[in-house]
């Protein structure tokens, strides 16, 4: 994790502290069912719960000292305990084993860091659809191949993003429940020594479901997806990301980051303004995207358990969700804040003397009688000499003097096919199709 890029509700989730809170909870809560149950005395869960009554300080350096020792987390931290606690402790995780608290621990962190990027989203997806609503008709050039293309408008490139996202939002909710799971059934998974009824307990404590089949750990099949899920709304970041930093390139400038009153793009050139927190997002994507694959290593562990995944979790768990948290909050101010010039959209639209109609005159020509072929000849013998004078030539006016063009279509005809307007007709069907049909 880069302090850099973190934020704090997000970072708490991961921390030492915080991991140990939910340790114990998980601890606490087994010992009480199993006093309900007479595994162990009424006495032991209670005696934990008072002691964390008080609120104590997790001593996460002492709990260190103490793995120094013995080499393994968990003993180190009940060993911890029990020094807090006194006699009581020793009836803690009886019958479990470290995956039982680290697997379902895990989940916990995976389910609280999902419950914030969900909550990111939705803020990105309000500064989307704000946009989108605000420039609903503003007319700019579509590009296929990065060459003008048809006309579109920018609110539609905005409702293009905000329907990404909304799938994104889908996708974040079942991965969240894919690894919403709870286990408690002991070594290799048989319940030898632990009754599944504290399991379903511990689950519902911690607002978990229970593992159908845990083999000591719980399938990693179910991390894969969400960390894959992450990748993907990465990739989806980087999208939207891409777009702002080449509508800010010079020649295009349609639109461009916000620059702040004494900001500075460049150490040597003074008139630079750079969308650096968009090619930041680029490069954060990469980073997020990089996780999914050892998540998917991560499932095939060696019979019922290695802990080949458990090193690999301690990077991706708190770098994957800590990055995405960030990127998503970056992205969602470049949104909010985002200049955007309808006049430079119409002047790049109008680049090239018209060529973005061509279309409209191929298909009339069509209907006129022609073929396809022939209509498409005409159209692009013409077009050819407004693309190879720089837009310096109109179309529209080559077309009607071009003897071919004008026996099968009047002059009022082909300038029909040059309105703007026509290209936006079913803007309002696919913003109903988006955003839903509005009051």
């Amino acid at each position: 994790m880069v302090p850099r890029y973190a934020r704090p509700a997000m970072t708490a989730i991961w921390e030492p502290e915080a991991r140990y809170r939910i340790w114990f909870e998980i601890e606490a809560h087994a010992a009480v069912k199993m006093g309900e149950m007479g595994t162990v005395p009424a006495s032991a869960g209670k005696a934990l719960w008072d002691w964390w009554a008080t609120n104590p300080r997790i001593d996460v350096a002492a709990i260190d000292a103490i793995e120094a020792v013995t080499k393994h987390d968990v003993i180190a931290f009940l060993d911890w305990v029990a020094q807090q606690v006194g006699p009581e402790a020793r009836f803690m995780h009886q019958g479990m084993t470290s995956s039982d608290v680290l697997d379902t621990t895990l989940n916990v962190q995976l389910v609280r860091a999902a419950d914030i990027l969900l909550e990111d989203l939705d803020g990105l997806l309000a500064a989307i659809k704000r946009r989108a609503e605000e420039h609903k008709y503003t007319p700019t050039i579509g590009r296929s191949h990065g060459i003008h293309a048809e006309p579109v408008t920018f609110g539609l490139k905005m409702a293009e993003a905000y329907a990404e996202f909304s799938r994104a939002k889908k996708r974040l909710i079942a991965a969240r429940e894919e690894v919403a799971t709870c286990a408690i059934s002991g070594a290799v998974g048989t319940f030898a020594n632990v009754d599944p009824a504290v399991e379903a307990y511990v689950a519902d404590k911690m607002g978990l479901e229970v593992e159908p089949v845990s083999t000591q750990v719980i399938p990693r099949d179910r991390h894969a997806m969400f960390f894959a899920t992450l990748g993907v709304i990465a990739s989806s970041i980087e999208r939207l990301a891409v777009e702002v930093r080449h509508l800010q390139r010079t020649e295009v400038l349609e639109a461009e980051e916000y620059f702040s009153p004494g900001q500075k793009g460049s150490s040597a050139m003074p008139h630079k303004r750079n969308p650096v927190l968009t090619e930041n997002l680029t490069g954060q994507a990469r980073i997020i995207r990089s996780y999914a694959m050892p998540a998917m290593e991560n499932v095939a562990l060696w019979h019922e358990r290695d802990i080949s995944h458990s090193s690999v979790e301690r990077f991706i768990g708190p770098d994957a969700t800590i990055t995405l948290d960030f990127a998503l909050a970056r992205l969602t101010g470049v949104i909010d804040k985002l200049l955007i010039y309808p006049e430079r959209m119409l002047k790049n639209l109008d680049r090239m003397g018209g060529l973005v109609h061509s279309q409209r005159v191929l298909l009339a020509l069509t209907q006129a009688g022609l073929t396809r072929d022939e209509s498409y000849r005409l159209v692009q013998r013409n077009a050819m000499k407004v693309w190879e004078s720089d837009g310096q030539l109109s179309l529209m006016e080559l077309l009607k003097a071009d003897p071919d063009v004008a026996a099968a279509l009047p002059a009022k005809v082909i300038e029909d096919k040059f309105n703007l307007d026509y290209h936006f007709k079913h803007v309002d069907t696919i913003f109903d199709r988006v955003f839903g049909k509005q009051a």
